[in-house]
Protein backbone atom coordinates (compact mmCIF):
# COMPACT_ATOMS: atom_id res chain seq x y z
CA UNK A 1 0.00 0.00 0.00
CA UNK A 2 1.38 3.37 -1.04
CA UNK A 3 1.30 6.30 1.39
CA UNK A 4 1.63 10.03 0.64
CA UNK A 5 5.16 11.36 1.04
CA UNK A 6 4.38 13.33 4.22
CA UNK A 7 2.75 10.32 5.91
CA UNK A 8 5.63 8.04 4.97
CA UNK A 9 8.17 10.52 6.27
CA UNK A 10 6.21 10.96 9.50
CA UNK A 11 6.04 7.18 10.02
CA UNK A 12 9.77 6.86 9.38
CA UNK A 13 10.58 9.67 11.80
CA UNK A 14 8.40 8.07 14.48
CA UNK A 15 10.17 4.73 14.03
CA UNK A 16 13.49 6.57 14.06
CA UNK A 17 12.61 8.13 17.41
CA UNK A 18 11.48 4.81 18.90
CA UNK A 19 14.66 3.03 17.81
CA UNK A 20 17.00 5.66 19.21
CA UNK A 21 15.00 5.89 22.42
CA UNK A 22 15.35 2.13 22.89
CA UNK A 23 19.11 2.33 22.36
CA UNK A 24 19.45 5.28 24.75
CA UNK A 25 17.46 3.30 27.33
CA UNK A 26 19.69 0.25 26.84
CA UNK A 27 22.84 2.37 27.21
CA UNK A 28 21.44 3.93 30.41
CA UNK A 29 20.55 0.48 31.78
CA UNK A 30 24.07 -0.77 31.08
CA UNK A 31 25.55 2.30 32.75
CA UNK A 32 23.47 1.79 35.89
CA UNK A 33 24.35 -1.93 36.04
CA UNK A 34 28.08 -1.20 35.84
CA UNK A 35 28.01 1.98 37.93
CA UNK A 36 29.95 0.53 40.89
CA UNK A 37 32.64 -1.05 38.70
CA UNK A 38 32.95 2.07 36.59
CA UNK A 39 33.39 4.52 39.45
CA UNK A 40 35.80 2.14 41.17
CA UNK A 41 37.90 2.24 38.01
CA UNK A 42 37.60 6.02 37.56
CA UNK A 43 38.55 6.80 41.15
CA UNK A 44 41.30 4.22 41.69
CA UNK A 45 43.06 3.95 38.35
CA UNK A 46 45.90 6.21 37.25
CA UNK A 47 45.33 8.98 34.76
CA UNK A 48 46.66 7.67 31.45
CA UNK A 49 45.83 8.05 27.79
CA UNK A 50 43.84 4.83 28.00
CA UNK A 51 41.70 6.24 30.81
CA UNK A 52 40.98 9.38 28.81
CA UNK A 53 40.09 7.16 25.85
CA UNK A 54 37.73 5.22 28.11
CA UNK A 55 35.94 8.36 29.29
CA UNK A 56 35.45 9.57 25.71
CA UNK A 57 34.19 6.19 24.46
CA UNK A 58 31.91 5.77 27.46
CA UNK A 59 30.21 9.16 27.60
CA UNK A 60 30.09 10.40 24.00
CA UNK A 61 27.00 8.22 23.25
CA UNK A 62 25.18 10.19 25.94
CA UNK A 63 25.78 13.42 24.01
CA UNK A 64 24.80 11.68 20.77
CA UNK A 65 21.45 10.77 22.31
CA UNK A 66 20.94 14.36 23.50
CA UNK A 67 21.75 15.77 20.06
CA UNK A 68 19.42 13.30 18.35
CA UNK A 69 16.65 14.36 20.71
CA UNK A 70 17.14 17.93 19.51
CA UNK A 71 17.11 16.66 15.93
CA UNK A 72 13.65 15.19 16.49
CA UNK A 73 12.27 18.48 17.83
CA UNK A 74 10.09 20.61 15.49
CA UNK A 75 12.42 22.50 13.21
CA UNK A 76 12.00 24.05 9.76
CA UNK A 77 15.39 25.75 9.61
CA UNK A 78 17.74 24.04 7.17
CA UNK A 79 20.87 25.44 8.82
CA UNK A 80 19.82 24.22 12.27
CA UNK A 81 19.07 20.78 10.89
CA UNK A 82 22.47 20.74 9.19
CA UNK A 83 24.30 21.75 12.38
CA UNK A 84 22.41 19.24 14.51
CA UNK A 85 23.07 16.29 12.22
CA UNK A 86 26.68 17.39 11.63
CA UNK A 87 27.17 17.31 15.40
CA UNK A 88 25.60 13.86 15.74
CA UNK A 89 27.74 12.53 12.89
CA UNK A 90 30.96 13.97 14.33
CA UNK A 91 30.22 12.53 17.77
CA UNK A 92 29.37 9.16 16.22
CA UNK A 93 32.71 9.06 14.39
CA UNK A 94 34.56 9.98 17.60
CA UNK A 95 32.74 7.28 19.55
CA UNK A 96 33.32 4.65 16.88
CA UNK A 97 37.03 5.46 16.61
CA UNK A 98 37.59 5.44 20.38
CA UNK A 99 35.74 2.15 20.76
CA UNK A 100 37.79 0.51 18.04
CA UNK A 101 40.97 1.85 19.66
CA UNK A 102 40.28 -0.39 22.66
CA UNK A 103 40.17 -3.45 20.43
CA UNK A 104 43.37 -2.27 18.74
CA UNK A 105 45.13 -1.84 22.10
CA UNK A 106 43.87 -5.20 23.28
CA UNK A 107 45.23 -6.90 20.16
CA UNK A 108 48.49 -4.96 20.59
CA UNK A 109 48.83 -6.31 24.14
CA UNK A 110 48.03 -9.86 23.03
CA UNK A 111 50.80 -9.65 20.43
CA UNK A 112 53.36 -8.68 23.09
CA UNK A 113 53.33 -5.01 22.06
CA UNK A 114 54.46 -5.67 18.50
CA UNK A 115 54.96 -2.17 17.12
CA UNK A 116 54.49 -3.32 13.50
CA UNK A 117 51.08 -4.77 14.35
CA UNK A 118 50.14 -1.56 16.18
CA UNK A 119 51.15 0.74 13.30
CA UNK A 120 49.31 -1.44 10.77
CA UNK A 121 46.12 -1.49 12.87
CA UNK A 122 46.15 2.24 13.59
CA UNK A 123 46.78 3.04 9.92
CA UNK A 124 43.86 0.85 8.90
CA UNK A 125 41.61 2.42 11.52
CA UNK A 126 42.59 5.89 10.32
CA UNK A 127 41.69 4.91 6.75
CA UNK A 128 38.30 3.58 7.85
CA UNK A 129 37.60 6.74 9.88
CA UNK A 130 38.63 9.04 7.02
CA UNK A 131 36.45 7.17 4.53
CA UNK A 132 33.49 7.19 6.91
CA UNK A 133 33.91 10.95 7.46
CA UNK A 134 33.90 11.70 3.72
CA UNK A 135 30.84 9.56 3.09
CA UNK A 136 28.92 10.76 6.15
CA UNK A 137 29.38 14.47 5.50
CA UNK A 138 28.63 14.02 1.81
CA UNK A 139 25.31 12.43 2.71
CA UNK A 140 24.50 15.18 5.22
CA UNK A 141 24.56 17.81 2.46
CA UNK A 142 21.18 16.44 1.26
CA UNK A 143 19.54 16.97 4.66
CA UNK A 144 16.39 19.04 4.75
CA UNK A 145 13.77 19.93 7.40
CA UNK A 146 10.51 18.07 6.98
CA UNK A 147 7.22 19.69 6.19
CA UNK A 148 5.03 21.25 8.85
CA UNK A 149 3.08 17.99 9.25
CA UNK A 150 6.26 16.16 10.29
CA UNK A 151 8.50 16.84 13.26
CA UNK A 152 12.25 17.13 13.17
CA UNK A 153 14.88 16.84 10.44
CA UNK A 154 15.08 14.17 7.80
CA UNK A 155 17.85 12.75 5.63
CA UNK A 156 16.96 11.85 2.09
CA UNK A 157 19.85 9.59 1.04
CA UNK A 158 19.54 5.83 1.32
CA UNK A 159 21.61 3.47 3.42
CA UNK A 160 23.70 2.35 0.44
CA UNK A 161 25.98 5.37 1.02
CA UNK A 162 27.26 3.65 4.16
CA UNK A 163 28.03 0.36 2.40
CA UNK A 164 31.68 1.19 1.65
CA UNK A 165 32.75 2.48 5.10
CA UNK A 166 31.02 -0.37 6.89
CA UNK A 167 32.53 -2.88 4.51
CA UNK A 168 35.95 -1.44 5.38
CA UNK A 169 35.05 -1.60 9.08
CA UNK A 170 33.96 -5.21 8.64
CA UNK A 171 37.30 -6.09 7.02
CA UNK A 172 39.17 -4.23 9.78
CA UNK A 173 37.32 -6.08 12.53
CA UNK A 174 37.79 -9.37 10.71
CA UNK A 175 41.54 -8.76 10.76
CA UNK A 176 41.41 -8.05 14.52
CA UNK A 177 39.45 -11.26 15.11
CA UNK A 178 41.95 -13.21 13.00
CA UNK A 179 44.93 -11.80 14.89
CA UNK A 180 43.26 -12.64 18.20
CA UNK A 181 42.46 -16.17 17.05
CA UNK A 182 46.12 -16.68 16.17
CA UNK A 183 46.98 -15.83 19.79
CA UNK A 184 44.21 -18.14 21.01
CA UNK A 185 45.56 -21.06 18.98
CA UNK A 186 49.09 -20.43 20.21
CA UNK A 187 47.94 -20.35 23.84
CA UNK A 188 45.80 -23.43 23.38
CA UNK A 189 48.68 -25.43 21.91
CA UNK A 190 51.14 -24.36 24.61
CA UNK A 191 48.82 -24.55 27.63
CA UNK A 192 46.73 -27.49 26.37
CA UNK A 193 43.81 -26.18 28.43
CA UNK A 194 40.10 -25.93 27.64
CA UNK A 195 39.59 -23.98 24.44
CA UNK A 196 36.52 -22.21 25.83
CA UNK A 197 38.50 -20.86 28.80
CA UNK A 198 41.26 -19.59 26.50
CA UNK A 199 38.68 -17.90 24.27
CA UNK A 200 37.24 -16.17 27.32
CA UNK A 201 40.68 -15.09 28.48
CA UNK A 202 41.37 -13.49 25.12
CA UNK A 203 37.95 -11.75 25.08
CA UNK A 204 37.16 -13.19 21.68
CA UNK A 205 33.41 -12.81 22.23
CA UNK A 206 33.70 -9.02 22.46
CA UNK A 207 35.42 -9.09 19.07
CA UNK A 208 32.80 -11.46 17.67
CA UNK A 209 29.92 -9.18 18.71
CA UNK A 210 31.55 -6.20 17.01
CA UNK A 211 32.14 -8.25 13.87
CA UNK A 212 28.51 -9.40 13.88
CA UNK A 213 27.30 -5.79 14.04
CA UNK A 214 29.45 -4.82 11.07
CA UNK A 215 28.18 -7.85 9.15
CA UNK A 216 24.59 -6.72 9.75
CA UNK A 217 25.41 -3.19 8.61
CA UNK A 218 27.04 -4.46 5.44
CA UNK A 219 23.86 -6.42 4.67
CA UNK A 220 21.52 -3.48 5.39
CA UNK A 221 21.78 -1.93 1.87
CA UNK A 222 20.81 -5.28 0.36
CA UNK A 223 17.57 -5.45 2.38
CA UNK A 224 14.71 -3.14 1.51
CA UNK A 225 14.09 -1.20 4.72
CA UNK A 226 12.61 2.18 5.52
CA UNK A 227 15.01 5.13 5.52
CA UNK A 228 14.85 5.51 9.31
CA UNK A 229 15.73 1.87 9.97
CA UNK A 230 18.52 2.07 7.40
CA UNK A 231 20.02 5.12 9.10
CA UNK A 232 19.47 3.75 12.59
CA UNK A 233 21.42 0.56 12.00
CA UNK A 234 24.72 2.03 10.76
CA UNK A 235 24.70 5.31 12.67
CA UNK A 236 23.05 4.24 15.90
CA UNK A 237 23.06 0.58 16.74
CA UNK A 238 26.74 -0.09 16.13
CA UNK A 239 27.85 3.17 17.74
CA UNK A 240 26.06 2.47 21.01
CA UNK A 241 26.80 -1.27 21.18
CA UNK A 242 30.48 -0.92 20.27
CA UNK A 243 30.90 1.70 22.99
CA UNK A 244 29.33 -0.69 25.50
CA UNK A 245 31.44 -3.66 24.33
CA UNK A 246 34.73 -1.74 24.35
CA UNK A 247 34.24 -0.13 27.75
CA UNK A 248 32.87 -3.34 29.28
CA UNK A 249 35.91 -5.24 28.03
CA UNK A 250 38.25 -2.65 29.47
CA UNK A 251 36.48 -2.65 32.85
CA UNK A 252 36.59 -6.45 32.94
CA UNK A 253 40.32 -6.51 32.19
CA UNK A 254 41.15 -3.78 34.70
CA UNK A 255 39.21 -5.41 37.55
CA UNK A 256 40.64 -8.82 36.68
CA UNK A 257 44.12 -7.32 36.76
CA UNK A 258 43.43 -5.89 40.22
CA UNK A 259 42.35 -9.30 41.51
CA UNK A 260 45.14 -11.30 39.90
CA UNK A 261 48.02 -8.89 40.72
CA UNK A 262 50.60 -10.81 38.72
CA UNK A 263 49.61 -14.31 39.89
CA UNK A 264 51.44 -17.13 38.13
CA UNK A 265 48.34 -19.35 38.28
CA UNK A 266 46.42 -17.46 35.64
CA UNK A 267 48.13 -15.02 33.32
CA UNK A 268 45.75 -12.26 32.23
CA UNK A 269 46.91 -9.96 29.45
CA UNK A 270 45.37 -6.72 30.65
CA UNK A 271 45.00 -3.23 29.32
CA UNK A 272 47.28 -2.07 32.12
CA UNK A 273 50.13 -3.14 29.83
CA UNK A 274 49.24 -0.36 27.45
CA UNK A 275 48.71 2.03 30.35
CA UNK A 276 52.26 1.43 31.52
CA UNK A 277 53.41 2.03 27.98
CA UNK A 278 51.63 5.38 28.08
CA UNK A 279 53.54 6.38 31.19
CA UNK A 280 56.82 5.80 29.40
CA UNK A 281 55.84 8.03 26.48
Amino acid sequence: MEYPADITTARNQQLFAYLYMSMATFWTYDYICSLHEEWTYLLRSRWTKVKVLYIIARYVPFFIAMDLYLTMAPNENVNKCQISINTATSLSLISLTCSECFFVLRTYALWNKNIIILVAMLSSLLAVTATSSVVAFTVIVTTYPTASTTLGCHQTSGSFSFFIPFTLLFVFQLVLVSLTLVCVIRSWRSAKGPLYAILLKHNIFYYACGLLLSTINVLVPVVRLSDSVSYFLPEGFEIFILAILATRMHLHLWHMDQHVNGSDFVVWISMSDTSSADRRV
